[in-house]
């Protein structure tokens, strides 16, 4: 018998709060008076279970205590991660453990399966679908742009005549090898996402499974395993390679036939990523670091609490913290001032030097020459800024020696993956040299000096604006 300041303990109706309900939910785990039945029953999005208030769990099978068998456990201990019986409770083993009805683990479970079939079966399901349609639209596009090139080729060799049959047969030998690794990269990236789905189909099938047992033992040992699906399919991109036709020369025949650019594979991550932090309306300044530069020319982060710097006439590169302690400095290699700097995924520091044409690696206490630029013919190159991408590889932009061409060339470690230089037309993408950076798009922002333009291209060099 309840007394008056025990009312609050009254077993309620969880849909309209009357007390004293008669009857009960399993599937829902909640508490019915008769007149809420009809209306729980009109939700037929699940197979309710309604027993009297009295036989409440009847419809699952309770697991039996091991240690008093064969009584059946009713209640689940938060300590012990354990079923236990009335027994367990006066045997005083779980005395000051919290312990829950064991209908209300059932409930959580089942509402974390739900929950991740949900996930699955909404979210990342038709991403893995998704992710194998286009590569199905881009591998049509290689095979397309392919044949085009075939024929852009077949046509120069007319007007070339014989002297060139030969190098044209290089050149379809080439492309025909270009256009089989392609295909052959983007079966595989398939193959691999068709296996992913099919796991992913297989784990919603045993999902489904889970939330159709009435098993208490199955279902409370279920623990969530969909993290395994959370990275999307990689973003498979591919560099097509183009024909430039030239006038014909016969001394340089080879030149003047054209050249295809390089193929380049880019895989960046794909998962789900959180919303750009907004800008705040009102800068404000953290912290005000004084070096030892003259001018300030470029600043690199190489964590939340240290940067490393460089400027104009001073040779020496340094790091510093939040604090404006100065933790390192390095000396170029050459003894020149470095053009500009960038920090490597790994840590690494990466500087481009100007008037020795070279991109150099510091690691530790030891400096690397990376890539050392080599001049064709007269040309000669010379490295200007630096950036490193979220793929891990090195945006570097240069110009010739008579300051007539701009190009950004993409490197993998020292070896150049991409060369950027020109629009479909022909004609260059850049005036000049200037700072360069990657953005969330995987777009390659150039600002271009003598434009005075901000040029942006894509991931495989086609121009956005």
């Amino acid at each position: 018998m309840y007394s008056e300041n025990s009312t609050h303990d009254v077993i309620r109706c969880d849909l309209c709060e009357r007390p004293f309900p008669s009857m009960h939910c399993d599937t829902c785990q909640i508490n019915l008076c008769k007149g809420c039945v009809v209306d729980h029953f009109s939700d037929e999005s699940k197979d309710h279970k309604v027993v009297s208030l009295n036989k409440r769990g009847s419809s699952f099978k309770f697991p039996k205590c091991q240690t008093h068998s064969p009584k059946i456990c009713e209640l689940h201990c938060r300590h012990c991660h354990i079923p236990i019986c009335v027994s367990c409770i006066s045997s005083g083993d779980h005395d000051n453990h919290q312990k829950v009805d064991i209908l209300k683990i059932v409930k959580i479970k089942k509402e974390l399966i739900e929950k991740d079939m949900k996930y699955l079966e909404k979210t990342v399901y038709p991403k893995y679908k998704e992710a194998i349609l286009k590569l199905q639209v881009q591998k049509a596009h290689v095979r397309k742009h392919s044949e085009k090139l075939t024929i852009a080729l077949d046509k120069q060799r007319e007007a070339l005549h014989t002297e060139i049959n030969n190098i044209i047969q290089e050149m379809n030998s080439e492309i025909e090898d270009v256009d089989a690794q392609q295909v052959a990269d983007i079966d595989q990236q398939e193959d691999a996402i068709n296996h992913t789905i099919n796991e992913i189909t297989q784990a919603m099938l045993d999902l489904q499974k889970l939330l159709d047992s009435d098993d208490i033992c199955i279902v409370s040992e279920y623990t969530s395993k969909t993290e395994e699906f959370k990275n999307l399919p990689d973003q498979f991109q591919v560099t097509l390679p183009t024909f430039t036709p030239m006038e014909i020369n016969k001394e340089q025949i080879r030149q003047q036939i054209g050249s295809l650019s390089r193929t380049i594979m880019i895989t960046s991550r794909n998962v789900f990523s959180p919303p750009a932090r907004p800008l705040i309306d009102v800068p404000r300044i953290l912290t005000d670091i004084q070096t030892r530069y003259g001018e300030l020319r470029s600043v690199s982060c190489l964590s939340d609490n240290e940067l490393w710097t460089c400027g104009d006439y001073d040779k020496t590169m340094r790091l510093y913290n939040l604090q404006g302690e100065l933790l390192k400095s390095v000396e170029t290699k050459s003894g020149h001032v470095p053009r500009d700097i960038a920090v490597t995924r790994k840590g690494d520091l990466v500087y481009t030097d100007y008037d020795d044409s070279s991109i150099n690696l510091v690691s530790g206490t030891q400096i690397h020459t990376l890539i050392k630029l080599r001049g064709w013919f007269v040309r000669k190159w010379r490295p200007h800024d630096v950036c490193s991408t979220s793929s891990g590889n090195l945006l570097v932009i240069m110009t010739s020696d008579d300051g007539k061409l701009t190009k950004v060339v993409r490197y993998s470690g020292s070896t150049e993956k991409q060369t950027i230089q020109w629009e479909d037309k022909g004609k260059p993408l850049y005036e000049s040299g200037g700072y360069l950076s990657e953005n969330r798009n995987l777009d390659i922002c150039v600002a271009d000096n003598r434009a005075h333009a901000v040029v942006v291209v894509s991931t495989v060099g086609k121009l956005r604006f």
